[in-house]
């Protein structure tokens, strides 16, 4: 059901080399782009026109609009089952409290007497939020979209999610709730490229979708081809890809637990990654005898967890002893890792690389998909090497307000002309003289210059 990969006995390679020994999936965005690139250009000139015909190719509706109405918002919360309401009200709560502490103010260093930068941080103006609807429908997803953004301050937030056949062309009820349960009134039934091309270039009309200054959201290859073709235009937070887990585990790790972790994210996607690092042998035995009766307990098994641990980005990874698990996870850089290994709190601080880190027995990812307060939008494909997971901050802008005054310039003034000398580009020197008489003043001899007739 699962490969193995042994990597005992010998030294580990290092960086890339030690990448390619690990499973991935194949995941070609360059290949989408080309698919999707004449889509995109047809939003831009037809716009809701080609919006209402994609919807009939792709999801085998006919839609009149596609900005959903308010009145099919309020039904959806409405109707909403009182647990399921409860439950996505908690996760909006822990959502926040974790979010608004990543709110970041502004602060000024004072680099002289009379020189200081200010950092504030500003929020973009507009964001267009992407729900998935495709093989499962993620009112979470909307969560974890939805409340960074206005934890950061976003003045207009609008949300596209698929069209379903079974609901009259409108994205599935549950993700028109939880949109009315965060006050998000701005949704529209649209999905995949053409949803990212209708935030990018906006659309007129009556229905008309604003541009966006930003898009965000997990979703397809063709989401995540889409954000790369308008990336520069607007920004993106990831090329999401296929979910990730990686569970790296000792011989006090339950089989068990590790085999439902790994089963639990191979049920999103056939190409979903479920990766075990161990030094245990006999673990890695007692999970592979799991897999088979819990997998056979659940749903989706032949569509897709199946063929997610049966793929090439699904392996146990057999390592000497946690340490070279630790390398291993660093190069591998999941979307999702598990430390489930003795001290493990203490393992999982040395963690350089990875989308988030769930620590020990009872912090399994289904946890942070819904419920621990953290964010499951990640960086998955190894990304997480070099790139974080949505926060408050994937929504600010960093901006510095540089404040000197005459004689804070004049002290720095002569190295800033030689720094402009040294780069041959002596119209900035000369833009430093013009404020002193074309005269720089001496290191620490600040006089008043008159300019030269």
């Amino acid at each position: 059901m699962i490969s193995r990969i042994d990597l005992r006995g010998d030294a580990l390679p290092e960086g890339g080399a030690l990448r390619d020994l690990l499973p991935r999936a194949d995941f070609d965005v360059a290949a989408a782009l080309d698919k999707v690139r004449p889509i995109c250009e047809d939003v831009r000139h037809r716009g809701t026109a080609a919006l209402i015909e994609y919807a009939e190719r792709f999801d085998g509706v006919t839609l009149d609009r596609v900005r959903v109405p308010a009145e099919a918002l309020r039904r959806a919360l409405d109707a909403l089952d009182p647990a399921l309401r409860a439950a996505l009200e908690e996760s909006v709560r822990r959502a926040r409290t974790v979010h608004r502490a990543q709110r970041r103010s502004a602060h000024t260093t004072q680099v002289v007497p009379g020189g200081t930068v200010t950092e504030k941080w500003v929020p973009v103006g507009r964001v267009g939020l992407y729900a998935p609807g495709g093989r499962a429908v993620y009112p979470s997803s909307v969560i974890m979209n939805v409340v960074p953004a206005q934890e950061a301050g976003v003045g207009s937030i609008a949300l596209a999610s698929p069209p379903q056949k079974e609901f009259d062309g409108l994205p599935h009820p549950t993700i028109l709730a939880a949109c009315a349960l965060l006050g998000v009134d701005e949704v529209y039934a649209a999905g995949g490229a053409q949803a990212v091309a209708m935030f990018a270039y906006g659309t007129s009309g009556p229905d008309g979708c604003p541009p966006a200054d930003m898009v965000t959201g997990p979703g397809n290859i063709w989401v995540t081809a889409a954000k790369r073709y308008f990336a520069g235009r607007i920004g993106i937070d990831t090329e999401a890809g296929p979910t990730e887990i990686a569970v790296l585990a000792d011989a006090t790790a339950d089989p068990v637990h590790v085999a439902s972790d790994l089963i639990s994210q191979a049920e999103h996607d056939p190409l979903a990654a479920a990766v075990l690092v161990t030094d245990s042998l006999e673990l890695a035995d007692a999970v592979e005898r799991e897999l088979a009766p819990q997998t056979a307990a659940t749903k989706h098994v032949e569509e897709r967890i199946a063929p997610a641990l049966a793929g090439r980005q699904s392996a146990i990874v057999l390592v000497d002893g946690v340490e070279e698990g630790l390398r291993v996870v660093d190069a591998y850089g999941a979307e999702h890792l598990e430390v489930q290994t003795a001290d493990a709190a203490d393992v999982a601080a040395r963690v350089r690389n990875a989308g988030a880190i769930f620590v020990g027995p009872y912090a399994p990812v289904s946890l942070g998909d819904y419920c621990a307060g953290s964010n499951h939008v990640l960086p998955t494909g190894g990304c997480a090497c070099h790139s974080s997971g949505l926060s408050v901050q994937s929504f600010l802008r960093g901006i510095h307000i540089v404040d000197y005054t005459r004689d804070a310039l004049a002290d720095v003034a002569h190295h800033v002309v030689t720094l402009a000398e040294a780069e041959d580009l002596p119209a900035h020197g000369a833009a430093v003289k013009a404020r002193f008489g074309w005269k720089v003043p001496s290191p620490r001899a600040i006089t008043e210059e008159v300019p030269e007739a």
